[in-house]
C-alpha cells in the first residue's frame, strides 16, 4: 500500500500490532516455564532426599554400605535438610 505523508498504512499498523503482541505473548510463555521450573525444585529437592534416604536403608539393609558409610550420609542429608529448614524459617 501507499503511504501517505509518511504515515504507516493500517495493514503495516496491524501486522505491527500482530508482530508485538506475538513477542509479548512469547515472551510470557518463557517467564512462566522458568518460574515453573524454580517453584517446583524446592518440593522436588525434599521429595528426592526423602528418596535418597530410601535408596541408601535399601542399600544398608542388603549389605552394600557399611554402618560407618551409612551414618555418614544420613548425616549429611539430614544435616542438608535442617539447613534449608533454616533459611526457610528466616525468610519468611
Amino acid at each position: 500500500m501507499l503511504m501517505v505523508l509518511g504515515m504507516p498504512s493500517v495493514h503495516e499498523s496491524l501486522v505491527e500490532a500482530a508482530l508485538l503482541l506475538a513477542a509479548i505473548f512469547a515472551l510470557t510463555a518463557v517467564v512462566l516455564a522458568i518460574a515453573r521450573r524454580f517453584r517446583g525444585r524446592a518440593a522436588q529437592d525434599n521429595l528426592d532426599r526423602h528418596q535418597l534416604m530410601s535408596n541408601f536403608r535399601d542399600l544398608y539393609d542388603r549389605g552394600g554400605l557399611s554402618d560407618e558409610e551409612f551414618r555418614t550420609i544420613k548425616a549429611k542429608l539430614a544435616s542438608d535438610l535442617k539447613a534449608e529448614l533454616n533459611d526457610n524459617s528466616g525468610a519468611g
